[in-house]
């Protein structure tokens, strides 16, 4: 059987992961990426370092593999798309630019006809004065931003002459719900209605980035069918292929909402590496690579921490118990706020 040469888009810890899973498949990896220190050449069986506006090296990389993946949405959607004219790239760029726009993004779901939060499109100081029907609320920049960047919580309309905001950004504002919990559903899907869909995950965030992921979530079951439900329905209006995640808020009413939509393998799903038989990253392999799909089997309850910053530093060299599983990303700076690995600990 013909097995390509996959080439993927990014070096971070997500790089690493899809490259550890492709070599238990026998499939050979190239990672391309602009930090020369990026943590996935470790893993990967070749890496090129280069900028995503660097003709001449995305050309070498394009001429080497076969088709092209990609860890993180904030790719250049140009550069996708040139790599796409030259070797597949999975998921389809298109796709990318949707979901790399928060405000496309929310207007995409709403046309789905799901639910989620009340949101504006805020363009000047005068459009947010204007949007106190949605307040309070988070406002995002429209593009970049992840694990808290480029959010601002605002609590009530006396903090709005207080933001120093660049207007040269676009903006949008999403009014705050009554949180009860929030979820992710990450799924795998093949082609038309060929999916592998794992449980919810129950998600808490600290400073707006993830720090616990545990499964199965503690929801009710019709929350359970809705959140897998309603992602099938947007991989499927996407044409998607691949591994992806959608996140969702429950109010205290028990509404589900969707929050954002990740086109890649997510954090959230690290956990599927030891709780299932098959993990997120495998699942994403085998579906741009054409492989076969595996029925899932969750093999074991589970939760997982996310190790930020100096958290580091307590589990290098640390003894584990049997049923705890340490990652450690190699990350060469430890920063604030920077995810530096995790620990996936299986439940008896």
């Amino acid at each position: 059987m013909f097995k390509p040469v996959l080439g993927i888009i990014g070096g971070g810890q997500l790089g690493s992961m899809l490259s550890q899973a492709a070599k238990k498949l026998d499939i050979r990896t190239i990672v391309y990426c602009d930090d020369k220190d990026a943590p996935a050449q470790h893993f990967a069986d070749e890496f090129i370092f280069g900028e995503y506006d660097e003709i001449n090296k995305l050309k070498e990389f394009c001429y080497k593999v076969d088709i092209i993946t990609y860890e993180f949405e904030n790719i250049p959607f140009n550069t996708l798309q040139k790599l796409n004219d030259e070797k597949k790239v999975l998921p389809h760029p298109n796709i990318n630019k949707i979901i790399q726009h928060r405000l496309y993004e929310k207007d995409f779901i709403n046309k789905c006809n799901l639910r989620t939060t009340k949101y504006v499109h805020i363009k000047d100081q005068k459009d947010l004065e204007a949007s106190v029907d949605y307040i309070p609320g988070l406002l995002k920049t429209c593009t970049l931003g992840y694990d808290g960047k480029g959010q601002y919580k605002i609590e009530n309309v006396n903090q709005l002459p207080n933001l120093k905001l660049e207007f040269n950004k676009e903006y949008i504002l999403e009014k705050f719900i009554n949180l009860k919990s929030e979820i992710s559903v990450v799924l795998t899907r093949y082609g038309h209605q060929r999916y592998s869909i794992y449980d919810p995950i129950e998600n808490k965030h600290e400073d707006q980035i993830l720090k616990y992921s545990e499964i199965p979530a503690k929801v009710e079951n019709n929350i359970i069918d809705k959140s897998k439900e309603w992602a099938s329905i947007i991989a499927e209006e996407l044409d998607y292929v691949g591994t992806m995640c959608v996140e969702y808020f429950i109010d205290k009413n028990d509404n589900l909402y969707v929050n954002e939509i990740a086109p890649r393998v997510h954090n959230s799903g690290h956990l599927t590496i030891n709780a299932y038989n098959v993990s997120q990253f495998e699942s994403h392999i085998r579906a741009v690579c054409g492989m076969e799909k595996i029925k899932l089997s969750k093999l074991f309850d589970a939760k997982m921490i996310n190790l930020i910053g100096s958290d580091i530093n307590l589990y290098r060299g640390k003894k584990l118990n049997e049923n705890e599983f340490f990652f450690d990303y190699l990350k060469k700076d430890i920063k604030d706020k920077r995810k530096m690995g995790h620990l996936t600990i299986l439940k008896k």
